[in-house]
């Protein structure tokens, strides 16, 4: 009995006791299905669900690694924009809102940007990061959004921004609103020097964001299921009292109505943009000097190139 209570029941309580280290987040719910998703094999699939196909956030420098060539390009610093200029406090103070964000996301801003090459033509690429403050458009994103323009246009470099935001910081009041002209006014700038100034957009882009810079470009791609308008449906509905169409809001709603482009799968985009920029670069690649493909499946003729 001694040897049974003096080693053997330790030994076992000592192996059931024992705590593992699993970590919490190996597992992601798809908003889509429900399906529970295995982060390792949803991160393999460019976040997007093999159940149902829906389209999960991805993290901007997981973006541009997968349409860079070879996932090569070089950050762009941006300019630093003044922090907290209201001392806007509601629940909590602005400042502590933008630590809390840094110190999540490990960026200063709601927005990465990168130069590199797609299908060898020289390219700007602005990213959103919508875990950011849902990837809220202030300063600094202005900011960043006209250095990006400012560089394509010195580097005779196209231009593509991948807005992922519920629109302005309204936390910067006034302030965040003059960035929708500011953005606009860059846009032409690029647009001006007959560069391209391509727009994909992912899920969600609403607000101020769509009200501005993501609705100019010389073409709009979105992701399928993109989730893309101003203002949300209920206050749509509210507003004009009627019960809105299955799909609303949607990429594939929006290019059947002729405000979208091209609807693609994430898996395709790549491709796509080379293509599209190609074409838009006359034909020809920088790099090459090649040929570019067939025209994306999905573009609607009588858009300005």
């Amino acid at each position: 009995m001694n040897w049974l209570t003096n080693f053997v029941r330790p030994k076992i309580r000592a192996i059931v006791g024992q705590k593992k280290d699993v970590p919490d987040n190996l597992w992601e719910k798809c908003p889509g299905c429900s399906a529970m998703l295995f982060r390792r094999d949803m991160e393999s699939n460019m976040n997007v669900c093999r159940t149902c196909g829906c389209h999960l956030s991805l993290d901007p420098v997981k973006r541009l690694e997968s349409l860079f060539d070879d996932g090569n390009f070089k950050y762009i610093e941006t300019p630093k924009a003044p922090i907290d200029p209201l001392k806007f406090r509601d629940q909590k103070k602005y400042i502590d809102r933008l630590k809390d964000a840094q110190s999540k996301t490990k960026r200063q801003e709601a927005i990465v940007v990168g130069e590199g090459a797609v299908g060898g033509v020289k390219t700007i690429m602005a990213v959103f990061d919508f875990s950011f403050l849902g990837g809220s458009m202030g300063s600094g994103v202005g900011e960043a959004l006209v250095a990006a323009a400012e560089r394509a246009v010195a580097t005779r470099s196209a231009l593509v921004v991948l807005p992922a935001s519920g629109g302005a910081r309204m936390q910067e009041g006034m302030l965040s609103l003059v960035q929708m002209p500011r953005t606009v006014i860059a846009a032409d700038m690029v647009k001006e020097a007959k560069l391209p100034f391509v727009v994909i957009l992912t899920n969600p882009t609403t607000g101020g964001v769509t009200a501005s810079f993501a609705m100019v470009g010389d073409i709009h791609i979105a992701e399928r299921g993109a989730l893309i308008g101003f203002a949300g449906s209920r206050v749509i509905e509210n507003t004009i009292r009627e019960t809105l169409p299955p799909g609303f809001q949607r990429a594939e709603y929006l290019l059947e109505h002729g405000m979208v482009d091209i609807v693609v799968e994430r898996k395709d985009l790549r491709d796509t943009l080379s293509r599209v920029l190609r074409l838009l670069r006359g034909g020809r690649s920088v790099k090459a000097g090649g040929l570019m493909g067939p025209v994306p499946h999905g573009a609607r003729n009588g858009k300005r190139i």
